[in-house]
């Protein structure tokens, strides 16, 4: 078995600016400031994982110092460029703020910053995670990278650009580089799978879109993944296997039952995930995603929407919903660890059924059903707790009087 293999993340990182995906307000601006020779002596790429933020920062550095640079449309191929891919370039330093995030790693790089480039035109640092250096680290750059050598080039990178003191961002050209929606990572993958010749059905491929959040590298791990476990043919029910997501149009049902308080249907497809053992907390984002786009579009005409299962709801009841489905998930992914956050939970979720259809009697109320249910179940399998029984269906809870409590109203 070969020893070389690469993984699809790694064999398919953007190796010039047209490979970069999602990000043209990035890759326009850094064109433009190399052709018009408008090239800043530092950078900061700020964006959630997977987005292009190291990719680019190579990227940049190729075109800095490719042959007869700098220019923006440089060869892959060319020499220079394949020694800073493969990290052997000797005026292309990247350095991993989270390891070399003291004041003193910062003072050995202030004293190589003054000798000339032995290969190329620029030195380029490349501080990957620049969040991490310390405060003092930070204060030993400062001076270094307001007035660096005319040949020294900074691009840092980072998750939390909060953590980064705003002497140090005041000092660089700040580029926020955005998730990639899902078009264009299914668009990416289609490729890749065509040239590593697998067969990935459209709805796979969605759900790994999906999956990813606006990541390609997660997107992209993703597949590989799938490749392992399916090999050459992947389709949707593999996907939904392997990770534990919901359907898309499982999704949409569970959302219109939501929407139009039909507990009963409600309760019945969340046994059903629950029981083919679906990520419960994974289904409160996408339900929460679509009942933001519902909301959107209920602002947009002007005060209601029916995208919700043809179920005619306010801007006020979506917005309410939207709510009740955070602080459902927030119940579920913080306390669950916790084994006295059975009482916080169940607390928690009665509050939020309160009636969106008051004509109802308060049964169900459009934004505390998902939570309810979802949150119930996943306490119940996860902290093994006989009393989340007693929650019961939503006509326990009227049964019981609980919607006569004051505390109830608003």
């Amino acid at each position: 078995m070969s020893s070389t293999y690469q993984v699809i993340a790694r064999k398919w990182r953007p190796q010039t600016f047209d490979d970069v995906v999602g990000q043209d307000h990035v890759v326009r601006t850094l064109r433009n400031a190399i052709v018009r020779n408008r090239i800043a002596h530092a950078y900061l790429f700020v964006g959630p994982r997977g987005t292009g933020k190291t990719s680019t920062a190579r990227i940049f550095a190729k075109a800095l110092n490719c042959t007869d640079g700098p220019k923006a449309d440089f060869r892959a191929d060319d020499p220079a460029c394949v020694a800073i891919a493969e990290g052997s370039h000797l005026d292309v330093i990247e350095i991993d703020g989270a390891s070399n995030n003291g004041v003193d790693q910062v003072r050995d790089l202030r004293e190589t910053v003054r000798y000339a480039p032995a290969q190329g035109k620029f030195k380029v640092y490349i501080i990957d995670e620049v969040h991490m250096l310390s405060a003092a680290a930070f204060n030993a750059l400062l001076k270094t990278l307001e007035e660096p050598p005319a040949h020294v080039k900074f691009v840092f990178a980072t998750t939390d650009p909060q953590k980064v003191l705003p002497t140090i961002v005041s000092r660089c050209q700040r580029f926020d580089l955005r998730p990639i929606p899902p078009d264009l990572i299914v668009e990416r993958l289609r490729k890749i799978a065509k040239d590593e010749k697998i067969r990935v059905s459209d709805a796979a491929l969605a759900c790994i879109a999906r999956l990813a959040d606006g990541g390609m590298r997660d997107a992209q791990s993703i597949l590989d993944q799938m490749i392992s476990f399916c090999g050459s043919e992947i389709s949707e029910p593999d996907v939904l296997d392997v990770y534990g997501l919901v359907s898309a149009e499982k999704v949409a049902a569970l959302a219109a039952a939501v929407a139009a308080g039909d507990h009963r249907a409600l309760i019945a497809m969340v046994d059903e995930c629950d029981a083919a053992g679906r990520d419960l907390v994974r289904l409160l984002v996408d339900l929460q995603v679509l009942v933001r786009t519902a909301l959107l579009d209920a602002i947009a005409q002007g005060g209601s929407s029916s995208s919700l299962g043809g179920v005619k709801l306010s801007t006020e009841q979506l917005t309410r919903l939207l709510d009740g489905l955070r602080e459902g998930e927030a119940v579920v992914v913080h306390e669950e660890a916790e084994r006295g956050a059975m009482r916080a939970a169940s607390e928690a979720v009665v509050k939020l059924l309160v009636g969106a259809h008051p004509e109802r009697g308060g049964l169900l109320a459009v934004e505390g059903a998902a939570s309810l249910v979802l949150a119930a179940r996943f306490l119940e399998r996860h902290a093994r707790a006989d009393q989340l029984d007693d929650i019961g269906t939503s006509d326990q809870v009227v049964d019981e009087g609980l919607w006569d409590a004051p505390a109830h109203g608003r």
